[in-house]
């Protein structure tokens, strides 16, 4: 390691100096290193004569690849002393997609190289999923998964093994293309035991690990890049998920780092969407896992997590990262996606007495500036302890004392709050407890004071974590939370004993550069420190603001389904599939890229083969309710869709519960689409656009609205507080709404050049719409020719005179951003809507007194009236984005 860590200190002595800045402007930052740069570290024994013309130019893009992504030399010079403390190999494991190989090479390549130039070697793992699924593809062979895990019979081994070579090759090119050494590990690391060999056929579990041929890759100056292929005792090849030979591979290297480069590049709060910046598990998981968000995909990931951190020592971490973001995270204190660690618990105490150790309180204290530069630091500590004990104060620490702050409450109201002490070790700058403190601090008081001095090296933290700051000599005075501004802070100031007239400019020497008392903020919502992750009632402190847009309208939008939503595959099990809905329920399904469907039942097509269906070989089956309750039991569907008629689902329901489902947040959920539950306030009522989508998401049993009821709702929705009576509906349908059991209703010979009214008074749809608007309204439905679509024309009396363009507003602003829901001037036509995923609202014909209004709607009821909305419902309770698989057109 020495060579290589002197030539990364050769570059940081480099960033140190005066720049010519017209030089460094003339180098593109932003870009990766092109594959065709000549790249070279001094004193490298294997470097070619040509590269090494080529230093000058080398040596400049690592460093402008630092300036770029680093806050300050401090950052640098902790990190880079952090990551070579160790063997090399102990570094970091980085796991690499299949995906980013395929689409962020070169991103890839340059972010590893960065890491070579510097003296790091990181171990690469990558798997290869996405190239595999083409490649199978291409050989006929169809992919079978069982669990979530890929079955392996021979042939697919076969295109597997070469598809990892070829993939292996790419990375270990594209990285020599750049100089530096890397070196291919195909075999001979992990050694594994067949999985189930009956079940799973070629797929491994890892219990061993040799790291015998990393340490010589590493040795010889090359970057180790594994591919995730284990062996059998024997020598027989197979096959193993990639994040589990990451994980194996992390517990015996003990590595301080494991990075999984993310397409998403982060966790992202299911609520709020927000990123996560970090989770210190010991502290966090306990409140984390009762979020209703925290399931599926995100639960397992974090639990897998949480299970390798344990067996690792508690100075390791885990990076979830966008492949451009390695260095960021890698480097700074901010980090750039998710930080996973174990963390300590952080506590508060009000007293002395509630240290249990008061010398490891002394030691800790004695760090601090002031009491080591005094003649006796420890009697220094112990005066100051004893006034501490006649003053109010409140002390937050983590548990080994990483980080210790003492906070005085203010004399009375109004005033700030001081922070006296704030001690800080190495190891808590580098494992952020000292943001995770100070958001502490933050949380309880809202205003808030300090001192450091000029010559703090963290004294760019300190100006990132206040509002304002002015310099009084060597020190300078922060301060956050005066809702007066400068006034307020500089008449408290002169309360102080200061004279802010005569104050100088702060001159960082970190950073160098002049500042004058910095501006306040002029924010509404509390600001992000760092990697803080705060209660969920006062919001986290998340590094990206992803509340209301300005200028949001919709108090119901789309969720942003973050970066972080399931890609988990979930099976489906549809009790009703001969009707018109369930034949749209199974081509959805069919072109959903991760639900599938693991039984259909019809008692009528009982063992007929399932026709538009192409993921698998599924015949129809006629499942009784000991059928579903022992299906339940077994843990065979992930999501139950009952398309039945009205009163009769309810048997199978209570199979599903007793079974099991249905019960707790994560278990199976249950999607019915008969009206059967709709007025069961222990079921959630499923219409995303009105109805909280969070509400959804965390449902497990989903009442999914009626047709004309769903249309009906959405036109009259936005009006509500200003309807004056009772509005009234008059709905046409095609005659697939009168189902496939014969009937007049959907008799064409009787429906030609015909219009057949029905239900006319107290239709279900009428006391539907009435109970979720909490409007009484009149519904007269009628079926004509057509096949498939819907029509309204809804005639609402008005509070007050309103215009059309004022209406027509108003259904714009309500419905921004929503997918499904398209607001047009003219009226819609069921022509074009029949075989559309929306609905379309127009029309907005406002009477010539201004107090009546008739708004037409149009809605396919075989899909957004039913299958649609059903599939928007699924998926925002398993966890998917909700338009996942939904044609948006």
């Amino acid at each position: 390691m020495a060579l290589p860590t002197k030539a990364a200190r050769a570059a940081l002595r480099l960033v140190r100096r005066p720049l010519n800045v017209t030089r460094v402007n003339s180098i593109n930052v932003a870009r990766p290193l092109a594959a065709s740069a000549h790249v070279a570290l001094q004193r490298r024994n294997y470097t070619s004569p040509a590269s090494l013309k080529n230093n000058s130019l080398e040596t400049r893009n690592t460093v402008v690849q630092l300036l770029s992504n680093i806050g300050s030399k401090r950052e640098v010079e902790q990190y880079l002393s952090h990551f070579t403390s160790v063997q090399s190999q102990q570094f970091a494991v980085i796991k690499v997609g299949g995906a980013i190989i395929t689409e962020k090479l070169p991103a890839l390549a340059s972010a590893l190289a960065f890491l070579n130039h510097v003296g790091l070697y990181p171990v690469v793992v990558h798997g290869a999923g996405p190239q595999l699924n083409k490649m199978l593809e291409a050989a006929g062979v169809e992919p079978e998964y069982e669990g979530g895990i890929r079955i392996t019979d021979a042939k697919t081994l076969a295109v597997a093994r070469q598809c990892f070579l070829d993939e292996n090759l790419k990375l270990v090119e594209a990285l020599e293309a750049l100089g530096v050494r890397a070196r291919p590990i195909h075999s001979g690391v992990f050694t594994a035991d067949y999985l189930d060999k009956d079940k799973y056929k070629f797929v491994g579990k890892i219990n061993s690990v040799d790291k015998r041929p990393i340490e010589a890759a590493i040795a010889a100056g090359c970057l180790p890049i594994l591919t995730s292929l284990a062996e059998t005792p024997s020598g027989q090849t197979l096959n193993v998920n990639a994040d589990i030979a990451a994980g194996e591979l992390a517990r015996s290297l003990q590595p301080l780092k494991i990075v999984y480069l993310s397409e998403k590049g982060a966790l992202f709060n299911g609520e709020t969407n927000e990123k996560i910046s970090s989770i210190n598990l010991d502290e966090e998981y306990e409140e984390l896992s009762k979020q209703w968000w925290f399931r599926y995909g995100t639960r397992l990931k974090i639990n897998e997590i949480k299970d390798l951190l344990g067996d690792l020592p508690r100075t390791s971490s885990v990076a979830i990262i966008a492949t451009e973001d390695l260095q960021r995270e890698l480097f700074t204190d901010t980090g750039a996606g998710t930080l996973i660690r174990r963390g300590n618990k952080l506590t508060a105490k009000s007293s002395i007495s509630e240290f249990e150790d008061i010398a490891k309180l002394t030691a800790a204290l004695q760090r601090d500036l002031t009491f080591a530069s005094a003649e006796s630091p420890k009697a220094a500590v112990e005066q100051f302890l004893q006034k501490l004990e006649s003053s109010p104060f409140k002390a937050y620490a983590d548990e080994p004392l990483d980080a210790l702050a003492i906070v005085h409450p203010p004399a009375q109201g109004g005033q700030p709050a001081f922070l006296s002490k704030f001690v800080v070790t190495k190891h808590g700058w580098l494992s952020n407890v000292a943001d995770n403190v100070f958001s502490n601090i933050k949380r309880e008081f809202p205003k808030l004071a300090w001192v450091a001095n000029t010559s703090d090296e963290n004294l760019t933290w300190f100006f990132d974590k206040a509002d304002g700051s002015v310099t009084a000599g060597q020190n300078v005075i922060f301060w956050y939370g005066f809702e007066g501004g400068l006034e307020e802070a500089a008449a408290w100031l002169k309360s102080q004993g200061y004279n802010t007239a005569a104050q100088s400019p702060v001159s960082s020497p970190v950073t160098g550069v002049k500042q004058q008392v910095r501006a306040f903020s002029t924010m509404t919502r509390p600001r992000a420190f760092g990697r803080g992750y705060l209660p969920r009632h006062q919001g986290r402190a998340y590094s990206t603001d992803a509340g209301a847009l300005p200028g949001d309208t919709n108090p119901n939008p789309p969720l942003r389904r973050n970066k972080d939503a399931n890609f988990q595959p979930k099976k489906v099990a549809l009790v009703g599939a001969r009707g018109y809905t369930g034949q749209a329920l199974i081509s959805l399904i069919n072109k959903h890229p991760y639900l599938s469907l693991s039984h259909v039942s019809s008692r009528e097509l009982a063992g007929q083969r399932l026709q538009g269906y192409d993921k698998a070989d599924i015949h129809y089956s006629n499942l009784n309710v000991e059928d579903i309750k022992k299906m339940q039991e077994n843990g065979e569907v992930d999501a139950w869709i009952m398309a039945l008629p009205n009163g009769v689902c309810k048997p199978f329901v209570d199979a599903v519960v007793s079974g099991g489902g249905a019960k707790e947040p994560g278990s199976s959920i249950i999607v019915d689409l008969s009206a059967d539950y709709r007025f069961d306030d222990s079921w959630t009522y499923g219409l995303p656009e009105l109805i909280k989508r969070e509400k959804i998401a965390e449902a497990t049993r989903i009442a999914n609205p009626g047709c004309y009821a769903t249309a009906a709702q959405l036109a009259i929705s936005p009006l509500l507080d200003n309807i004056a009576g009772s509005p009234t509906i008059f709905g046409v349908s095609g005659y697939s709404g009168a189902g496939t059991k014969p009937s007049p209703k959907n008799d064409v010979e009787n429906l030609t050049d015909n219009l057949v009214a029905y239900s006319l008074t107290d239709h279900i749809h009428e006391r539907e719409i009435s109970r979720q608007l909490g409007v009484d309204v009149g519904f007269m439905p009628h079926v004509a020719v057509w096949f498939q679509g819907i029509h309204h024309t809804v005639n609402i009396p008005l509070k007050k005179e309103m215009t059309s363009r004022e209406i027509r507003n108003l259904f714009q602003d309500r419905y921004a951003g929503e997918k499904l829901v398209k607001v047009v001037g003219e009226a819609p036509s069921v022509k074009k809507i029949s075989g559309k995923h929306g609905v379309e609202i127009g029309a907005f014909a406002v009477h010539s007194s201004g107090k009546r209004v008739v708004i037409c709607a149009t809605i396919d009821n075989l899909l957004k009236g039913a299958a649609t909305q059903c599939l928007q419902n699924m998926n925002l309770a398993l966890g998917y984005d909700e338009f996942e698989g939904i044609p948006l057109d």
